[in-house]
């Protein structure tokens, strides 16, 4: 019998700046997906030597574990506070925060509004899920008007609670602000397209142009008690109409960046 040899191509592998560990998030949050894209972009940008991360209180809270380049652990809220003065002790180095809606539209609201008016040369990746994903799904300052959680039992009332803070939008309006975008985690498409802004932002703390931040729409299954394949079409039909996928600002050099 002959055979012959057969030549495989590998298409697909986990990315050098990842650990080989688990992660312990839920079945269907998109939290490992947004980990995944940072991953390729860091790897593919070739700045894993240069990278680190700081990590916010959530559930991304031991993020630290699962990429393989340097960390800091930051107080709750505080990560953008932290990642300014590590980026001003070690301008050379790429300095991202990764940060969860309740870590930072709530008691880090000061320190990404100011982090970002200054203009500090930091990326910032911001997971909206609206609600305290960690500490079971308490309403949170991007909960959606009615959305039921723990804490609104009867769903988010605007006339006592308030409106949902959209936060790409507040920022984009800050001189500091550089590139300003959101995108979604919810199909494959927008999955594509939220790793294209992560390049970006990157690229714009690679250049030196100031604050950079991707909002990331994603899914909590747990807190929302949906199936993964649920949450998917919940977020599509109720958390695009309020958070509207958009480029809020981008700088002319980074718009002309082709990734």
């Amino acid at each position: 019998m002959v055979t012959e040899d057969i030549k495989y191509e590998i298409v697909y592998e986990r990315p050098k700046a990842f650990t080989d560990i688990t992660t312990h998030y839920c079945p269907g949050c998109t939290h490992g997906v947004a980990h995944r894209l940072v991953a390729e972009v860091i790897d593919e940008m070739g700045l894993r030597e240069r990278t680190i991360g700081v990590a916010s209180v959530g559930c991304s809270v031991f993020a630290y574990n699962y990429f393989n380049f340097d960390w800091v652990q930051s107080p709750h809220g505080r990560a953008p506070a932290m990642a300014t003065g590590v980026k001003r002790v070690m301008p050379d180095k790429i300095v991202f925060t990764y940060q969860g809606d309740g870590d930072l539209a709530s008691i880090g609201m000061a320190e990404i509004v100011h982090a970002a008016t200054r203009g500090e040369n930091i990326t910032t990746i911001f997971i909206n899920n609206t609600n305290y994903g960690m500490t079971s799904g308490q309403m949170a300052p991007t909960t959606l008007p009615g959305q039921k959680t723990t804490t609104s039992v009867n769903g988010r009332d605007v006339e006592t609670q308030g409106y949902p803070i959209r936060v790409a939008e507040l920022l984009s309006s800050l001189d500091g602000v550089s590139y300003m975008v959101r995108r979604s985690l919810h199909d494959p498409k927008n999955i594509r397209m939220a790793k294209k802004a992560i390049r970006l932002a990157f690229e714009t703390q690679v250049h030196g142009l100031g604050f950079s931040m991707v909002e990331l729409l994603s899914t909590c299954p747990t807190n929302w008690n949906m199936t993964p394949a649920q949450a998917q079409l919940w977020l599509a039909e109720k958390m695009l109409p309020y958070y509207p996928l958009n480029d809020f600002k981008v700088h002319p050099t980074v718009a002309s960046i082709k990734v």
